[in-house]
């Protein structure tokens, strides 16, 4: 609900309980009408004011979403790139070439998965990743499975 419709809203509620006020106004009740209107219409302004609070921080939040979805957005290209140019390294290595490494990329984290022979081959791998430009991290969970 916006904030000029929650506004609307309170006005519409106190026009309602002005009217219903009226005929108290030749009654001498221990209330009078204008104090039940006074009253009336302060409920209604906190209303609005907890409506206009929710309103902004459900801002805030929604701003804070797309703020994530933009950065992600944004390292998308980058991460694709990362990834192009391990894999590219791995493949150009003889002793790696055929082992079918597989690299994901995320904001510059690089993990490495799959199975090689030994344990100079796990570490040849995680060496070329970060020999690429732009990665901040690799994480290298290959598996030594050495082959009979």
């Amino acid at each position: 609900m916006t904030s000029r419709s929650a506004h609307g809203s309170a006005v519409l509620a106190l026009l309602l309980a002005s009217v219903s006020l009226l005929p108290a106004c030749n009654r001498s009740d221990d209330q009078t009408a204008g104090q039940k209107a006074d009253e009336m219409l302060a409920r209604a302004e906190r209303k609005t004011g907890e409506i206009g609070a929710g309103v902004r921080e459900a801002g805030r939040e929604a701003g804070r979403a797309v703020a994530s979805a933009a950065d992600a957005m944004g390292n998308k290209p980058r991460d694709e790139a990362i990834t192009s140019a391990v894999n590219a390294k791995l493949v150009r290595d003889q002793q790696l070439a055929a082992l079918g490494i597989n690299v994901d990329t995320t904001n510059a984290r690089v993990v490495l998965r799959g199975s090689v022979p030994d344990t100079a081959a796990r570490l040849r791998a995680g060496d070329l990743a970060r020999q690429v430009d732009g990665v901040a991290e690799v994480s290298n969970e290959l598996n030594v499975q050495p082959r009979p």
